[in-house]
């Protein structure tokens, strides 16, 4: 009996023994790598490093292969990249959540043009983040339902790119600052909007918009975004888009340009440029209506080369000019209606080489010519003329003005 007794001790001692090392074993595993349960669909992010342990590298490998939806809660304020991050991929969606103070990525370290974050699974939503020094884009959008908001967006060649596979995209409350592009589509997005932003001094154009051929889909919404300083805010070409309840301030060429297809620019307020407000250039079909323009030193509204673009219910101030159409096509005739030129330094209406429909329109107080018309003379030798219809329009004459035709060479 005394033999069985003690057998009966050892092999308990042994089951315990095992317990304790299986015990350990488990949690030393939950210690150096992120947990994701069915239950919680949550990993914590607990390190800065690049790579390793509790690393946001580390939470994304997890959340990826997540039976469900799951949630990224990162517990540091500061990571410094050395290598991208895997894609996001979870058909279920995932959602980054940051501590209140927010969560600063720098990507300095990173070569070459990969994302930041590669976003290609759907529903996936990102706040809170201050990116920056990114060589590449800082987020790159390929999938549906995809949110960025209340993030800064700092000193990449592109803040977001929205591939032609992306739709119904959410960019609200966040800024763009110093960018090369802050946001680029090259392709429609159905259901898509950028709303709230502020887009701050980046090189090349805060939102672009261009596709290399007219493109078919639903337009794109950019509205009540402020755009301040760079070579231009938004640049539209053959990508639907409707521009509306904008705040331009301070471009150094132009507050919009658009070239291409598919561009309606509306009750956007434009101040304070040194070049243009609104050029059209090579386009068809836009409408620019119910804009407030002011304080510009070139032109508020540009138009050259277009065709069948209607500029419409605009009210300029303050400006060096007012409109100019500039060789447009005489089969497709632009239409410019019910718009209000004010206190302008030199001309109201130019028209140069081009047969426009002028109608309705009125000018006050221009300080040159109210409406000056050009043949156009080309270095051939042969001569466009310009022959504006006019039709119940009003003039201002200044004390030195007047209405006038003459020929120009280029």
């Amino acid at each position: 009996m005394a033999t069985r007794s003690r057998t009966a001790v050892s092999v308990g001692v042994l089951i315990v023994l095992a317990a304790f090392v299986l015990l350990g074993r488990w949690y030393s595993q939950q210690r150096s790598s992120p947990a994701l349960t069915p239950s919680s669909a949550t990993v914590a992010v607990t390190s800065s490093d690049d790579r390793g342990p509790g690393t946001l590298r580390e939470a994304i490998f997890v959340a990826d292969t997540a039976g469900s939806a799951a949630r990224i809660v990162v517990r540091v304020n500061r990571i410094v990249l050395q290598s991208a991050l895997p894609p996001i991929v979870n058909p279920h969606g995932i959602a980054i959540v940051v501590p209140a103070g927010g969560l600063e990525i720098d990507a300095h370290e990173l070569t070459g043009s990969s994302p930041v974050f590669d976003i290609d699974a759907d529903s996936a939503v990102l706040s809170g983040l201050l990116i920056h020094h990114c060589s590449g884009s800082a987020v790159l959008v390929r999938a549906a339902r995809f949110r960025l908001s209340s993030s800064t967006i700092q000193a990449c060649d592109v803040g977001v790119e929205v591939a032609s596979t992306a739709s119904a995209v959410g960019i609200e409350r966040n800024v763009f600052q110093a960018n090369r592009i802050g946001i680029r589509f090259t392709a429609p997005s159905t259901d898509t909007e950028v709303v709230k932003n502020e887009f701050n001094d980046n090189s090349t154009a805060g939102v672009w918009l261009v596709a290399s051929e007219p493109v078919a889909g639903d337009a794109i919404r950019v509205h009540d975004n402020q755009f301040q300083a760079g070579p231009a805010g938004v640049v539209v070409g053959n990508v639907p888009s409707v521009l509306e309840h904008n705040e331009f301030s301070g471009q150094r060429e132009a507050a919009v340009h658009v070239i291409g297809s598919g561009a309606v620019i509306r009750s956007n307020h434009i101040s304070s440029g040194v070049a243009a407000g609104i050029v059209v250039e090579n386009a068809r079909g836009a409408l620019i209506e119910s804009n407030e323009l002011d304080h510009l030193n070139g032109y508020a509204i540009l138009l050259r080369g277009a065709a069948d673009t209607l500029v419409r219910a605009n009210r300029v101030h303050s400006c060096g000019y007012g409109m100019a159409f500039v060789l447009g096509n005489e089969q497709r005739p632009n239409t410019a209606a019910d718009n209000t030129f004010i206190d302008l330094s030199y001309n109201g209406i130019d028209v140069v080489g081009e047969s426009p429909i002028l109608r309705h329109n009125q000018v006050l107080q221009a300080r040159a010519f109210p409406l000056h018309v050009v043949d156009f003379s080309a270095q051939n030798g042969s001569v466009v003329r310009a022959q504006p219809l006019l039709e119940r329009n009003s003039f201002e004459l200044a004390s030195s003005a007047g209405l006038t035709r003459r020929a120009t060479r280029r």
